[in-house]
């Protein structure tokens, strides 16, 4: 559930761009559309930034900690930031929120696999990668749509607050039933971030950057530009949505294959 909270939270600002542009830069909608959407942009930079901070650092810093008390918080977190996200009254505020619900992004999905992998065994190490990422498959093709058509019918706000109402219950669903695990006691922030030495690590950061980046560039203003600014093809943004989220299937299906 948290995996299909993440995906949702991630890419529904895209097609709600318009929408948070017109309630956060009123002022700006009115002289300008365009410059009102590329300055709500920073709203989807600010949670990316969160993640590339938060990814590395979170999980180096808890790496020797339970990874069922580090889900937990971690699932409170992304709560408050999306709620923070939704009720926040400027655009500055909201862009901090976006910040600060990015952070535990990456970190999660490492430890949710260690878990899954742990759970499932070494041998389906593939496979529980490939159910963790899961509910961010699903969230593509379903929930961002699905929320993103809840947006434009019911506010922004609201869509963020269905997305942070996933993450309360998956807080409390990773309290309740996933088993204690403990970290790994000798673990230390030096040699976590030393991997950061070897060049493919660094070859495989910056093709994902790239990737991702163009992916994000095309997708979060081409939905904005197809609603042409006025709201009238809301449906189509969130048709749009959809259609965008089967790329993630291919290679959901590949980890899932791994190892049979």
């Amino acid at each position: 559930m948290v995996g299909f909270g993440i995906g949702t939270t991630e890419f529904v600002a895209m097609g709600l761009l318009p929408d948070i542009a017109r309630d956060l830069l009123p002022g700006l909608w009115e002289t300008s559309q365009e410059e009102a959407l590329s300055r709500s942009g920073w709203l989807i930079s600010a949670y990316a930034a969160g993640v590339v901070v938060g990814a590395p650092t979170i999980a180096a810093a808890t790496a020797k900690y339970s990874r069922k008390t580090v889900l937990t918080i971690l699932a409170v977190v992304f709560t408050l930031g999306t709620v923070a996200s939704a009720t926040a009254p400027t655009f500055e505020t909201v862009v901090a929120a976006r910040f600060v619900a990015g952070l535990p992004h990456g970190a999660y999905f490492g430890i949710a696999a260690l878990v899954a992998a742990s759970l499932m065994g070494a041998e389906k190490r593939g496979q529980a990668a490939a159910f963790v990422l899961a509910g961010l498959t699903i969230a593509n093709v379903v929930g961002v749509p699905a929320i993103t058509a809840l947006g434009q019918s019911a506010g922004w706000q609201t869509a963020y607050l269905a997305v942070a109402a996933m993450f309360a219950v998956a807080a409390v669903a990773i309290a309740l039933f996933v088993p204690q695990q403990g970290g790994d006691p000798t673990a230390t922030m030096r040699r976590e971030v030393a991997a950061l030495g070897r060049p493919a690590v660094w070859f495989a950061l910056l093709t994902g950057a790239l990737g991702f980046g163009g992916f994000f560039a095309v997708y979060s203003l081409r939905l904005a530009a197809r609603d042409g600014g006025d709201g009238h093809h809301g449906g189509l943004r969130a048709l749009r949505a959809h259609d965008r989220g089967s790329w993630h299937d291919g290679g959901q299906l590949r980890g899932w294959l791994d190892g049979r």
